[in-house]
């Protein structure tokens, strides 16, 4: 599915990623874990192309995306990849099913279907009677579970969380982990998270952390 070659990253003099290679097979759950200031959070946004690197490949469903233009990683990301972020990144002014559906009408798929789409996501994540209601009238819980949900509604090969449990309390944070669980195995759905949070680790099938600019595990 992922597959990432000798990655270097540095900003100004400070070299944070030193030469990262890790694979990500289909419908595996991968946790990358390491001490604040480690590079995880950069490792991930490069993998999600939100980001360039120096140095190195990423490849995607067979498709090398380091050597893509701008507008074609754009349009890349928005098809194959989902994100769910610690602070949701919800639109204040929309409801929850309008922030579902964005990506999906980025995408340009028809609008119908979208929201179709959008309101099964939804239901399937317990926030039916809550999709009209904008953020500020939703939970913590009940806003990632709205971010979750449009991570999945354009059906990505792949989803990349960044500290999805940071914001959360304990009781949310074990709801958000068992999700993603269930997700995989009713999807199939592939995850890489960066994570503080041990419960979540030990949930991946594999972790991997990052010292030093490298993966040492």
């Amino acid at each position: 599915m992922l597959t990432a070659e000798n990655i270097h990253k540095s900003y100004d003099s400070l070299e944070v990623l030193k030469g990262i290679d890790l694979h990500v097979q289909k419908g595996e759950i991968v946790s990358i874990v390491g001490a604040s200031g480690a590079g995880k959070s950069t490792l991930l946004h490069i993998l999600g192309t939100l980001d360039n690197p120096d140095a190195g490949k990423i490849v995607l469903n067979g498709k090398e995306i380091t050597t893509l233009s701008n507008k074609r990683i754009a349009g890349f990301r928005n098809k194959h990849i989902g994100f769910v972020f610690q602070f949701h990144n919800l639109l204040p002014e929309f409801t929850a099913l309008e922030n579902v559906c964005i990506p999906g009408l980025i995408g340009g798929k028809k609008q119908e279907e979208v929201y179709q789409k959008g309101e099964e996501l939804l239901a399937k994540l317990r926030l039916g009677s809550r999709k009209n209601h904008k953020p500020s009238e939703l939970s913590g819980g009940e806003q990632q579970r709205t971010a979750v949900a449009r991570a999945l509604v354009n059906d990505p090969d792949i989803i990349f969380a960044d500290e999805p449990s940071g914001n959360l309390d304990s009781k949310n944070a074990e709801e958000l982990h068992n999700l993603f669980l269930k997700l995989r195995e009713e999807f199939n759905q592939t995850f890489v998270i960066v994570t503080h949070n041990p419960e979540l680790a030990t949930l991946a099938d594999r972790i991997l952390e990052i010292k030093d600019g490298i993966i040492v595990k």
